[in-house]
C-alpha cells in the first residue's frame, strides 16, 4: 500500500515529518530516508534480507505512523461511504475490517486503504501518499451530515509474523482470541488502543493504533522481546512483494481498475450485476463491465529465470526478438524467502495463464521469466 521509491521526488531531510517513534528508530541505529514526505527507517543494522527472514519465522515490528487515519461518523454512514467505494461496506460487522479501493470515474484506482466498522462509526486507515488527497475526498463527496475526522495524535505500529500473538499478548492477553480482520478496542492501563489482526506481510500479526505519546513505550517492550526485532522499509516491500500484495502508485494507481489489478476478489457479489447494491460507486460502468468480460490486461506474478531480479519498469515482450512491447514489470526484487528473483506486473489477458514464458530487457538485453501463481509465499493468516 506504500510508495517503495525511497526518496525519489522528496526534499531534504529536514522537510521531512517524524512519526513519534523517530528518536527510537535512530537509538536503534535505523538508516533513515525520506519517504511519503517523513523521514522514515529504510533498514536497521540487521539488515533487510535478515528483517526480512526474521519476520517470515518469527516476529516484526514496523513503524506505520505516516499512515492516515480517519473517523467517519454520522447516520447511515456505512451508505455513505459505499458511494464512494465497490465493496460491502454495510456487510462489514461491528468488530470486523474489510479491505477498500477509492475509485474515479473512470474506473481507475484512487488509493486502496481498510475499513473497520467500530460499531459507532468506520475507522478508515489510508496510504500516507494520498492521505491529504484522500481526506479532501472523502470531504468533498461524502453528505454534510457525515463528520471526516483525520486522527493525528496517535501512532500506527505493525507487529508480524508467527510469534506476533506470542508477543502481543504478554501486553494485551485478549488478543489471542482473535482472528483474520477482526478490529476491536481494548482499554490497556486506561489508554484506548484499537487492534486489528491484519497487515501487509501476508504473515498472522496485528495492526495496533495506540496515543502517540505511548508509541514509543510499546517499541521498546516489544523489541526486548527474543521473538521481535525492528523492520525497515526495505524489508516490508520485499515480504509484501512475496506476498503478492500490491503497492499503490506502482502496482495499483489511477491507470488502473480493481479488475486489471487483480484485486476484484474485494468486489462483494452484492455490489456487482445481479447483486442487490450492484454499481452506484464510481466507474462503476467500467468496473462492471470488466467482472463480466475481462479486461484487456492484468496484473500476475512474474518469476525471472535466472538470478537476475527484474525490477519496476522493466519492458516485457512475447519473444527475445520481438519489437513491440507487451507489458512492464511493476514491482519487483530479490525475494528472501523464495530465495529467487519475483516480480509483478501487467500483460495482455491473453498471455496471463500460468507457466506463459515471456522476456524482459534489462540493461539492453532480453532475459527469460514466466507467468506464476501468485503469491509467491503462502500467506499465514488466523482465520
Amino acid at each position: 500500500m506504500h510508495a517503495a521509491s525511497y526518496g525519489a521526488g522528496e526534499g531534504p531531510m529536514a522537510d521531512n515529518q517524524r512519526t513519534p517513534l523517530y528518536d527510537f528508530h535512530v537509538a536503534q541505529g535505523a538508516k533513515m530516508v525520506p519517504f511519503a514526505g517523513y523521514d522514515m527507517p529504510v533498514q536497521y543494522p540487521l539488515g533487510v534480507m535478515k528483517e526480512h527472514l526474521h519476520t517470515r519465522a518469527a516476529a516484526g515490528l514496523f513503524d506505520v505512523s505516516h499512515m492516515g487515519q480517519v473517523i467517519l461518523a454520522g447516520p447511515d454512514v456505512a451508505e455513505a461511504l459505499e458511494a464512494l467505494v465497490p465493496v460491502s461496506v454495510i456487510g462489514i460487522e461491528a468488530g470486523r475490517q474489510r479491505y477498500g479501493i477509492f475509485t474515479n470515474q473512470d474506473g481507475g484506482i484512487l488509493d486502496d486503504l481498510m475499513i473497520a466498522n467500530t460499531g459507532e462509526n468506520l475507522f478508515l486507515v489510508v496510504n500516507a501518499a494520498c492521505k491529504v488527497d484522500d481526506i479532501a475526498h472523502l470531504r468533498a463527496h461524502l453528505p454534510d451530515t457525515i463528520t471526516v475526522t483525520e486522527i493525528t495524535d496517535r501512532a500506527l505500529l505493525a507487529l508480524q509474523g508467527p510469534s506476533a500473538q506470542t508477543a502481543l499478548e504478554r501486553i494485551v492477553p485478549e488478543v489471542s482470541d482473535m482472528r483474520f480482520m477482526d478490529s476491536r478496542a481494548f482499554d490497556v492501563d486506561g489508554s484506548q488502543w484499537w487492534i486489528s489482526r491484519s497487515g501487509y506481510t501476508g504473515e498472522d500479526g496485528f495492526e495496533i493504533s495506540l496515543p502517540a505519546g505511548e508509541a514509543v513505550d510499546l517499541a521498546e517492550r516489544l523489541v526486548a522481546m527474543e521473538e521481535v526485532e525492528p523492520i525497515g522499509l526495505g524489508a516490508r516491500d520485499s515480504l509484501r512483494l512475496e506476498a503478492g500484495l500490491c503497492l499503490y502508485g506502482h502496482d495499483i494507481d489511477t491507470t488502473t481498475s480493481p479488475v486489471e489489478g487483480n484485486i476484484a476478489w474485494a468486489i462483494q457479489k452484492v455490489r456487482r450485476n445481479g447483486g442487490a447494491r450492484a454499481g452506484g460507486f464510481p466507474g462503476a460502468q467500467r468496473i462492471l463491465a470488466e467482472l463480466d468480460s475481462k479486461p484487456t490486461r492484468i496484473r500476475v506474478g512474474l518469476l525471472p529465470e535466472g538470478r537476475a531480479p527484474m525490477r519496476e519498469g522493466v519492458v516485457l515482450f512475447e519473444s527475445e526478438t520481438a519489437q513491440t512491447p507487451i507489458g512492464t514489470v511493476t514491482s519487483g526484487g530479490f525475494g528472501p524467502t523464495v530465495g529467487a528473483p519475483v516480480a509483478m506486473g501487467y500483460v495482455p489477458t491473453r498471455f496471463a495463464a500460468e507457466g506463459t514464458a515471456l522476456w524482459g530487457e534489462v540493461r539492453g538485453k532480453r532475459l527469460p521469466l514466466h507467468v506464476a501463481p501468485l503469491p509467491f509465499h503462502p500467506a499465514n493468516y488466523k482465520r
